[in-house]
């Protein structure tokens, strides 16, 4: 019919005010014979208008009257729809927010009488219900039409809130349930032998077994069966598995009518790769010596549905005990918080912002938190058994195991994106979990919740906040009840008692759980600013230690820091105000003893873990520590106090260092784990390395200064040897170094020599006093004659020494030499005497290199240290650094007086000068970079973790975990990490025998 113009733009106006995006289409489809009587009914817009898509609903309404059989069969359907609100709200409620359902409806055109009247039992319909429901069902085509049906009930008083989503995702599974149960009742009357040889029971797991399914989830399940008296197990299991696999497929495959969801039994015992049907006795046999905690956090909602009940029963209180015994299990909440980042970092990058299930902030996030509290609280608390989420959240909250802010807080956010999952599921019933881009989708969801003003913008900022909220609370929830048990601030609340309290901070990994809550009541009690933000801090900070080998470490040492710098006015700030400082802060003092004990000398050192401007973990130039030390030498008053000055220095530039390594290695929220472990290396080598020489230069001129004032009567310079000309120092490296001096014109040459071996006693005397700074031990043993010939000597008595008497160690010590402190010119011209006698014109004899090969043999047979094991000591063992080095040094001293970028005294350098020569292939000098590199963590780890110097793993579980995590093996792989190291070492040595071993020729 043509409508006035005036009379349509009328309409049109009305239209879009009752929410209709596209009022033009809108009015075609009111002017269509099927809605002619009602077209002007102003019932029918306002109930339209009230839909999450008006538009969407007035389609679907138009498509439904369209398919009625007759014309009768229409005015039925428009009669009841103006006289019965409550079918007027139930069935275009549903129109607006599922085109699924809508079709099903044009097909199925009698079905809308499904939502006339509700007595009292229809509106919270069970198991029961549902049944009866699906129980004409006969084949997959009709159950599939039966489902459809009773899920358009479940969604009518969804959409019109006559249900909470709670009692929805209840339904829903109860529907599950009952879908199921037909689905073998199909298929055992397609095979009445197979169920007449076997019990089968179907257990529900996931979403279904915990009471709070999605509209379109797959369902998961696990099947146990048992052979019926007087038949054969093997072949009652065959017919079990027949049974289950043929269910599976009545639910699952696409028929006319589509299908209705996925039945998944991959939660099994071995996943894809174990029996679709095991006997209980099995699973209880895989369950006790294989699972892994991941599958007892999946027992949590083990629930029967469907078969043999009896049998699903007995398996329910088999597996039980296992469950609740989980949390005793070690790693137990690394292994669960693992699993959790894990499942983050495979999401696309392109969906992390979307996903509002898996993503940070999401409802998986939620559903982890309160199963890890259950299940360390559940085996002495019956209460919290529970497979739902907010059920379980609930009685966490009443008794104490979480506090009831933060319970209420996660309920709330739980059930708006539960709500949003479910309207962007319900729209077209396809699995997703992923947030539409489509401003049109995005406008009906948020219309669907309630949001009319600004339905997209207002979507977005409610999503937003609850997931901050989840975000925010979900690994705090684990943590802050602890605080709340020993602060015992907040009146009228539940709070964990003692023993929930202990059993907590096992679970975390703490073995003196006593000692911890001692700590953290120190920490946290009281009414005080600093309590107050030391709370906001703590839980936050007991998840970091807990994320390590040590967490009691940790803790007891935050209490020191804390103890010692409470009532500064930035520390506290520090770790609350800058993103990085905490969290770099629990690394620390978590990864071992000696970043800790560097730190507790001089707490204030911790500014430098800051993200800000208070110096940061950047190592110093060499340049700048040697002016600063330079300048504290010169305002110093004695030598004693000058070097004691020059010290402090480098115990704060040696926990800077130490603190940027267990960082870099650790990683952190914020920046991941350095994956370049060649770089770490470097980084630590340098750095300590201009640190020494710096500490070396303040000594030195402090010592001069002291006793000779601005000039000592002869020039002196120290030559850096071994790892220290190398720049390759680790944290417990002595300083290997020659001392040579020059009498200066018109001093007698014995007047120069006392003058030179009493700077170098005096030297080694001050870096050594006993103080509350690390000692620096200077070692000459590498000088001509070893430990029998002088401390000091002349130009002039190296140059005859070396040339009369240098043997071939000798030459192979000083291709490390480099001069690191003292009189620069002195120490050129000390490098130009050796050059010929490291890098020799003609290479080496033949002899020579016999003779380095009998030095290295003798060397691994006498100094390897007693007991250790061979294949794990980094220095001398097969393919450790001594393998690595001596293989390299060997082909500096035959071609390095050819090959100028062999020159060179650090190894790894020399490493890729003798690759790019030709000297050694591609893929052996990757394999012998490999080891080096991973025996100098090993040895820079053990003393970081047990505060002095090691060449060996260490015995002990918990030093040799931390070993572990600075290494980068996770929690409980300890044993992956000494395989590996076995595996590059061993690779290394088979180049070595090779390289080193080899031809004489090579």
């Amino acid at each position: 019919m043509t409508a006035a113009p005036g009379r349509r733009s009328s309409t049109f106006t009305r239209l879009l005010r009752h929410g209709f995006t596209d009022a033009s289409a809108a009015e075609r489809l009111l002017d269509s014979p099927e809605l002619a009587p009602l077209r002007d009914d102003p019932v029918l817009l306002e109930a339209l208008g009230a839909t999450a898509d008006p538009d969407l609903a007035l389609l679907g309404l138009v498509r439904l009257l369209e398919a009625q059989q007759s014309p009768g069969a229409r005015r039925e359907l428009l009669d009841t729809l103006i006289a019965a609100k409550p079918l007027r709200d139930r069935l275009l409620g549903v129109l607006g927010a599922s085109t699924a359902l809508a079709d099903h409806l044009a097909r199925h055109p009698d079905d809308w009488q499904a939502l006339v009247m509700y007595e009292a039992y229809d509106l919270h319909p069970g198991v029961e219900e549902f049944e009866a429901g699906l129980a004409e069902a006969t084949d997959p085509v009709s159950l599939r039409v039966a489902y459809r049906r009773c899920l358009l009930s479940i969604a009518a008083r969804d959409v019109c809130g006559t249900t909470g989503v709670a009692e929805s995702a209840a339904e829903l599974a109860d529907l599950a349930t009952a879908t199921l149960r037909a689905a073998l009742a199909i298929a055992e009357a397609a095979a009445p032998e197979d169920a007449e040889q076997c019990r089968l029971a179907v257990i529900a797991m996931g979403k279904c077994g915990g009471h709070e399914l999605n509209y379109v989830s797959d369902v998961d399940v696990i099947f146990v069966g048992e052979a019926i008296e007087g038949t054969d197990e093997t072949k009652a299991v065959r017919a079990a598995t027949r049974l289950a696999s043929h269910m599976m497929r009545i639910c699952s495959e696409t028929t006319v009518e589509g299908s209705i969801w996925p039945v998944d039994a991959n939660l099994r015992p071995e996943g894809r790769n174990g029996p679709l049907v095991r006997t209980l006795s099995s699973h209880l046999a895989y369950y006790q010596r294989w699972a892994k905690t991941w599958e007892f956090q999946a027992l949590l909602k083990a629930r029967p549905v469907a078969g043999d009940l009896g049998l699903g029963e007995e398996y329910v209180a088999a597996v039980q005990p296992l469950v609740w015994k989980a949390a005793e299990r070690e790693n137990f909440v690394p292994d669960v918080q693992k699993m959790r980042r894990r499942v983050v970092e495979n999401i696309p990058v392109a969906e992390v912002d979307r996903q509002l299930k898996l993503g940070p902030g999401g409802l998986r996030d939620v559903e982890f938190a309160v199963q890890l509290l259950q299940l360390v609280h559940g085996r002495a608390d019956t209460s919290l058994r529970s497979g739902t989420t907010l059920d379980a959240l609930g009685a966490l909250a009443a008794g104490g195991y979480v506090g009831r802010s933060d319970a209420a807080q996660l309920d709330d956010a739980y059930r708006f994106l539960r709500s949003m999952e479910h309207r962007i599921q319900l729209f077209r019933l396809r699995r997703t979990h992923l947030v539409p881009e489509d401003e049109a989708e995005l406008r009906r969801i948020g219309r669907s919740l309630g949001l009319r003003t600004d339905p997209v913008a207002d979507l977005h900022r409610e999503w937003r906040r609850h997931a901050g909220v989840v975000r925010r609370l979900h690994e705090k929830l684990f943590y802050r009840p602890l605080l709340d048990a020993v602060a015992q601030l907040a009146t009228g609340e539940a709070r964990l008692s003692t023993e929930a309290a202990r059993e907590r901070m096992v679970a975390l990994g703490y073995a003196d759980p006593a000692a911890a809550l001692r700590h953290l009541e120190a920490l946290a009690s009281g009414v005080t600013r600093k309590a107050a933000i030391q709370r906001t801090l703590l839980p936050v900070l007991l998840g970091w230690f807990a994320d390590s080998a040590d967490p009691d470490a940790g803790l007891l040492g935050f209490r020191k820091v804390s103890d010692a710098l409470g009532k500064t006015p930035w520390y506290l700030r520090l770790l609350r105000d800058e993103g990085a400082a905490a969290q770099n802060l629990a690394r620390v003092l978590s990864a071992g003893r000696l970043a800790p004990d560097l730190l507790m000398r001089a707490p204030e050192a911790v500014a430098l873990l800051g993200d800000g401007d208070g110096g940061g973990l950047e190592p110093r130039p060499r340049a700048h520590l040697e002016q600063e030390i330079l300048a504290a030498v010169k305002r110093a008053e004695g030598a004693a106090q000058a070097v004691t000055a020059a010290r402090g220095v480098r115990r704060r530039e040696l926990f800077r260092t130490a603190a940027a390594d267990i960082v870099g290695s650790y990683g952190t929220e914020e920046q991941p784990a350095e994956a370049d472990q060649g770089a770490l290396v470097d980084r630590v080598g340098a750095a300590v390395s201009d640190l020494t020489a710096a500490t070396l230069a303040g000594t030195l001129r402090a010592v001069v200064r002291d006793g000779w004032g601005d000039d000592l009567p002869t020039r002196f310079a120290i030559i850096g040897m071994g790892r220290f000309g190398g720049h390759e120092l680790g944290y417990g490296s002595d300083a290997d170094v020659l001392f040579v001096h020059e009498p200066r014109d018109g001093v007698e040459e014995r007047e120069a020599a006392q003058a030179a071996n009493k700077v170098v006693s005096e030297m080694r005397r001050l870096l050594q006093l006993p103080s509350a700074d690390p000692p620096l031990l200077i070692d000459a043993d590498l000088r001509p004659e070893g430990k029998s010939g002088p401390l000091v000597r002349t130009l002039t008595s190296y140059e005859a020494y070396y040339r009369r008497w240098a043997l071939t160690w000798e030459s192979h010590a000083l291709l490390r030499a480099e001069p690191v402190a003292g009189d620069a010119d002195l120490g050129h011209r000390f490098i130009e005497l050796i050059d010929p006698l490291r890098y020799p014109a003609d290479g080496l004899a033949d002899e020579a290199v016999r003779e380095i090969r009998r030095l290295k043999a003798r060397m691994e047979s006498e100094r390897l240290p007693r007991g250790a094991d061979p294949k794990l000591h980094a220095k001398l063992g097969p393919g450790g650094l001594s393998d690595v080095e001596w293989t390299v040094q060997l082909m500096q001293l035959r071609h390095g007086s050819a090959e100028p970028g062999l020159r060179t005294t650090r190894t790894r350098e020399a490493l890729a000068a003798a690759r790019a020569a030709g000297l050694i292939t591609d893929e052996d000098a990757a394999t012998l970079d490999e080891a080096w590199v991973l025996a100098t963590r090993v040895r820079n780890a053990v003393m970081l973790v047990r505060g002095r110097a090691g060449d060996t793993f260490p015995s002990d579980p918990r030093e040799l975990a931390a070993v572990g995590r600075y290494l980068g093996y996770g929690p409980g792989h300890v044993g992956d990490m000494l395989d590996g190291y076995r595996r590059t070492a061993r690779r290394a040595r088979g180049v070595m025998e090779e390289l080193f071993y080899g031809a004489a020729e090579r």
